[in-house]
C-alpha cells in the first residue's frame, strides 16, 4: 500500500531474443556501445537503450528490464529490490511456472513512501513480482516449446520409415541432401524435444537399424494452436488453470 509500481509488457523480436542468447548483447557491454547496437538494428529510443537494468534470468536471459521513467525519486534505492523480483519472476513465470522468454518489460512510473524503512526489500520485491506477472498476464502471452534439429543418414531404401517415424512425432523435414560416392541421404528435420524421447528407438525400429539421429536444440517455437493461455474459449486455459490450482 505504501509503493506503487506502473509497468509495461511487451513482446521482443526473436532475433534480440537471439543475439542475446548469443552475448551479441549482455549488461557487461559499455552502455554507450549497447545503446548504439540497440538503436541501429531494433530502432530503441536511443534515451532507453542506455537505461536498461537487468537481462534476465539470472542476467544473461532473454528478457530485458528497462527503465523508462522520468525524474523518479529514491528510484535507485530499490534498484536492486527491483532486480531480484525480475529474476525470480522470470524463472518462475504465472503461466506454467517455467522460464520466460522474449519479453520487455518498463518501468512506467513508481510512487513509494517518503520513509526509507518502507522502501525495503520486503516491500519491493513482492509488490514488483506482483506487478511482473500481470504485466505478463495483460500482454497477452504465448506459450513456446523446444525445437530440436535432427540430422540423420540413412540409406534410400530406409527413407520411407524414417519419414513416417517423423510424422508420428510432429517432425518437419526441412532439407534431403545426398552423400557423394555413397548411397546414404542426409536428411535435416527439425523435431519438437517432447516428442524426441525414445525417438531413437523408434526410428531404428521403422528403419531395421539403418538410421541414426543426431539431435541438437536449434530454436523456440510459438505453439499457435494453444496460444493466449488466459482467454476461457483457448484450450490451453484448462492447463492454465490447472497449474493455479
Amino acid at each position: 500500500k505504501h509503493n506503487r509500481l506502473y509497468m509495461r509488457a511487451a513482446p521482443m523480436t526473436e532475433k534480440l531474443s537471439v543475439d542475446i542468447d548469443n552475448n551479441k548483447i549482455s549488461m557487461r557491454m559499455d552502455p554507450k556501445l549497447r545503446g548504439h547496437y540497440l538503436v541501429e538494428n531494433f530502432q530503441w529510443d536511443p534515451t532507453d537503450s542506455r537505461k536498461i537494468w537487468c537481462f534476465g534470468p539470472d542476467g544473461t536471459g532473454p528478457n530485458i528490464l528497462v527503465d523508462v521513467t522520468k525524474a523518479v525519486q529514491y528510484l535507485l534505492e530499490i534498484k536492486d529490490s527491483f532486480v531480484a523480483a525480475f529474476n525470480w519472476a522470470n524463472k518462475e513465470c504465472c503461466v506454467c511456472e517455467e522460464n520466460m522468454r522474449s519479453i520487455q518489460f518498463n518501468i512506467e512510473a513508481v510512487k513509494q513512501h517518503a520513509d526509507a524503512i518502507h522502501r525495503g526489500g520486503g516491500q519491493i520485491i513482492p509488490t514488483a513480482r506482483r506487478c511482473l506477472y500481470a504485466c505478463e498476464l495483460t500482454a497477452e502471452p504465448r506459450l513456446m516449446e523446444p525445437i530440436y534439429l535432427v540430422e540423420i543418414q540413412t540409406p534410400q531404401t530406409a527413407l520411407g520409415g524414417v519419414y513416417t517415424c517423423l510424422n508420428k512425432r510432429r517432425g518437419n523435414v526441412i532439407n534431403e541432401v545426398p552423400r557423394e560416392g555413397t548411397p546414404l541421404l542426409n536428411v535435416q528435420a527439425h523435431l519438437p524435444v517432447m516428442e524426441s524421447f525414445g525417438f531413437t528407438d523408434a526410428l531404428r525400429a521403422a528403419t531395421s537399424g539403418s538410421a541414426f539421429p543426431q539431435c541438437v536444440f536449434d530454436h523456440w517455437l510459438s505453439l499457435i494452436h494453444i496460444s493466449e493461455p488466459t482467454r476461457p474459449e483457448r484450450s490451453s486455459y484448462a492447463v492454465f488453470c490447472w497449474k493455479k490450482t
